[in-house]
């Protein structure tokens, strides 16, 4: 069993594939909280849009 274990801590087959996966996760995670920002800053301008339309059209 100790054999067993020390085999599976030092192999490193598909290591890269996590990283990659990893890589893949934080780029995601960053696209994601970009889309939100440029989403509340659209949902602000359309507000304001909206708004300034309501008072010229009384």
């Amino acid at each position: 069993m100790k054999q067993f274990l020390i085999r599976f801590w030092k192999e490193t087959d598909g290591q890269d594939l996590v990283e990659y996966a990893l890589i893949v996760a934080a780029i995601a995670l960053g696209l994601i909280a970009a889309v939100r920002g440029v989403t509340t800053a659209l949902n602000s301008l359309y507000e304001s849009i909206t708004a300034a339309l309501a008072l010229t059209g009384q």
